[in-house]
């Protein structure tokens, strides 16, 4: 699997995730929404973003590990945050570089009124080419 990060120059080069990535390999890996939520269902980080924003993140990871895959094969992610704020973007950051490091996957940030719960501050999920 090899991927292709390009950021064009006629566009600004964000910090944190790509513009384009181009995949090769064989496997697509759909990883579904995942919450601030530990092994057992309990919500971890109750009104915490940054807190909530790491277990969601690590929850993509445990998922990605499952499927055979790893978080620099992922192409895309997106981010789903409740009620959002740019003052969160810090905490939200910390989630992202916790799982991915250096890699930067595209990705997309959309703020909604809630999610499936109202403790829910963040939601991720992520596709990944293995």
């Amino acid at each position: 699997m090899s991927l292709e990060l390009i950021n064009p120059e006629d566009l600004l080069t964000p910090l944190e995730f790509t513009h384009v990535v181009v995949a090769t390999g064989t496997r697509l890996v759909f990883i579904a929404g995942q919450v601030a939520e530990d092994r057992h269902g309990a919500l971890v980080g109750v009104n915490d973003m940054e807190t909530q924003s790491r277990q969601a993140f690590a929850n993509v990871g445990r998922a990605l590990a499952a499927a055979g895959a790893r978080p620099d094969q992922v192409t895309k992610i997106t981010i789903f945050v409740a009620r959002f704020s740019r003052d969160e973007l810090p905490a939200i950051e910390a989630g992202r570089v916790a799982l991915f490091g250096e890699h930067k996957p595209a990705d997309s940030l959309v703020g909604v009124a809630a999610l499936s719960r109202p403790e829910y501050l963040i939601e991720v999920d992520a596709v990944a080419v293995a």
